[in-house]
């Protein structure tokens, strides 16, 4: 779980950084979605790396590995902030999302027992400490904001990885789950139906709705509500915290609602919220705006990951990675490409694609229903 925690570090770092690199201040869009789709390179160049170190490495030396490449990123990165070239900084964050990716697998792996017996507990508790680690970014970056220099605050997030490379290298893991590969060649043959489709892109678009969001909010609120950075970054924070506390309550609730009924209601409740954020023009607005939006998101991707596992059944961790990473490629490309629609829009473009994405989730959600009913006609 420690890794789910690191993992989400790893992915919210870019967003909590860029008002301490001084970007609240400029109109740099394209070269912040740069950023974004440096990530997003380190993620997709780390698949294939990782697929194929799995075969020779333990899996101890996986998960080290990743937090090592981490560490290594994050202590890099602070020696390279401005007023140096952003080219040298997109390297640095291309490594942050390779050692994520190779992090991610080995964690997949690695909660593959739990995933078998409970899924959407596995697949909620994972979300709980991916969102905490996003939390803790935002939080420590606003707090040290005023205190350290921009290199100190991310030599002091490289620690972390550090310590948990040593620990996962340290630590003796008496039964590793074996890595099958029959499973994953009929899970392969059941994404060829339309609603393996539809599960795909609908959990590409939200995403895409998460880490639009995450990525730009701090700009948004200090560019266009006059917010402070350090404030604009607790916002940040408190919308990773409705992400967390909605997904622990979701936990709760799971037994006694309808999972359809929950997860139309949350699509709803986002929409709403990305319309309040686009329109509202004061701190109140906002802050009811990034609730609605995080308790919104709660909900849809343990429901959505939980409704694949059941129409699945060959759909396991091994297969969850790659679908993890396609996930993770639409959030980043929608974060990457606010970057450019901001450099010809504006700003106040940046809250629009969330919206996009969330009409195209519930209309996703209303086809999969609509299979699904076909499906069950027909048999």
């Amino acid at each position: 779980m420690a890794g789910f925690f690191l993992s989400g570090m790893l992915m919210a770092f870019v967003g909590a950084i860029l008002p301490a690199w001084g970007y609240h201040l400029e109109s740099d869009y394209a070269v912040i979605g740069g950023y974004f789709l440096s990530l997003n390179a380190g993620i997709l160049l780390s698949v294939p790396l990782a697929q194929a170190l799995q075969r020779r490495c333990s899996l101890k030396t996986l998960l080290a590995l990743g937090a090592a490449l981490s560490s290594v990123a994050f202590f890099y990165l602070s020696a390279v902030g401005p007023p140096m070239h952003f080219a040298w900084r997109m390297g640095g964050i291309l490594l942050t999302g390779v050692g994520g990716g190779i992090l991610n697998l080995a964690l997949f792996r690695a909660i593959s027992p739990v995933y078998r017996r409970d899924p959407a507990a596995a697949v909620n508790l994972s979300g709980v400490m991916f969102g905490l680690g996003s939390l803790v970014t935002a939080l420590l970056v606003s707090g040290t904001f005023y205190v350290y220099t921009t290199g100190a605050i991310l030599f002091l997030i490289g620690v972390i990885p550090a310590f948990l490379a040593f620990y996962y290298y340290r630590t003796d893991w008496t039964r590793e789950p074996p890595v099958s590969q029959a499973p994953l060649r009929q899970a392969l043959d059941d994404f060829r139906s339309p609603a393996a489709i539809l599960f795909a892109m609908l959990l590409f678009f939200q995403f895409g709705n998460e880490w639009a969001i995450s990525g730009w909010l701090p700009l948004f609120l200090a560019q266009r509500l006059g917010v402070s950075p350090s404030n604009s970054l607790l916002l940040l924070a408190l919308y990773w915290a409705s992400l967390v506390v909605g997904r622990i309550a979701i936990q709760a609730v799971l037994p006694r609602v309808r999972h359809t009924r929950l997860l139309m209601g949350s699509v709803i409740a986002a929409m709403l919220g990305c319309i309040m954020l686009s329109m509202t023009n004061n701190l109140f607005g906002a802050t009811v705006a990034i609730l609605l939006v995080g308790s919104g998101f709660a909900a849809t991707y343990p429901l959505v990951v939980e409704k694949i596992g059941t129409r699945f059944p060959y759909f396991h961790p091994g297969l969850f990675n790659g679908l993890f990473s396609f996930a993770v490629t639409g959030g980043l490309l929608a974060a990457a490409s606010l970057g450019m629609w901001a450099q010809w829009l504006g700003i106040g473009v940046v809250m629009g694609l969330p919206l996009v994405g969330s009409i195209a989730v519930f209309i996703l959600l209303l086809l999969i229903w609509l299979e699904a009913k076909l499906t069950a006609a027909l048999r």
